[in-house]
């Protein structure tokens, strides 16, 4: 595995503050990140990782501080130039019509198409690629609205690789999945990060993210907690720090990476 970084769009996030309404959710975020890495954001519930990733995409806007794209304001790209940039797999995903798997994966190359929207064989190639890599073939051309939550997150992840950007940021992605597909999904992403990609997953499952993340951002109560190296911050003290619970971090050799376990406090 490559620790290496590469070159790419880098993102600096700089002494941000968001608000929902009177509440503060994120407060004097200061973050940066490189291709060629997978960053996972973890943290309690209502830490402001949905929040942060909608800000890093584009789709908020924060009430102090600003974020960089290869060193421009994101607020400065327009939005077929920042969507060939980065590309976004939310948390949430409603399809009202019943578009195919595959109508919905190939909605991922707007940003590349031609004034009468018309797929090329470069276009039909990626969303086969995406389809592919989250194992969707065998139901790429079933209705969206006949999906299960989990093929329904596995079609927008896929929407979202057929973006093809450098930048892939994805929210919750193995959020209702069976194991061993959120195996593959999180060993994608590593991938994708090692062959060049910034890759940002939220995740609430510590032991994918310990085994597949290079990086770890904790944020707590809106503020980041801990960020670096998952060997530095993976750590009981952080750990107990974030979930105000006893913890133990141990090797798991059959798994290849760190692995956290919790109890009760008294």
């Amino acid at each position: 595995m490559s620790d290496g970084l590469t070159d790419g769009p880098v993102i600096e996030a700089r002494n941000i503050d968001f608000f929902h309404g009177r509440q503060q959710v994120l407060r004097d975020v200061d973050l940066t990140m490189r291709p060629g890495r997978h960053y996972i954001i973890a943290g309690p519930n209502g830490a402001g990782k949905s929040t942060l990733m909608d800000i890093l995409a584009g789709l908020k806007t924060p009430a102090r501080g600003a974020v960089t794209l290869a060193n421009r304001p994101l607020a400065a790209y327009g939005a077929v130039a920042l969507a060939r940039l980065v590309a976004f797999a939310p948390q949430e995903a409603r399809f009202n019509f019943p578009f195919t798997i595959r109508e919905v994966v190939a909605m991922g190359r707007r940003p590349y198409l031609g004034r009468w929207g018309r797929l090329n064989d470069d276009d039909h190639a990626a969303v086969s690629n995406a389809i592919a890599s989250l194992h969707l073939e065998a139901i790429a051309d079933k209705p969206v609205t006949a999906l299960s939550g989990g093929e329904r997150r596995r079609t927008v992840v896929a929407r979202a690789l057929a973006q093809d950007t450098p930048v892939l940021l994805l929210d919750e992605p193995s959020a209702g999945l069976d194991i061993a597909q959120a195996l593959s999904l999180m060993s994608l992403a590593r991938s994708l990060a090692e062959a060049g990609r910034l890759v940002a997953t939220v995740s609430h499952d510590l032991s994918l993210a310990a085994v597949y993340g290079h990086e770890m951002v904790f944020l707590k109560d809106g503020v980041v907690h801990a960020a670096g190296p998952v060997a530095e911050v993976f750590t009981e003290p952080v750990l107990e720090g974030i979930y105000e619970t006893p913890a133990r971090v141990r090797m798991d050799d059959f798994a290849g990476g760190l692995a956290a376990s919790f109890s009760c406090p008294e």
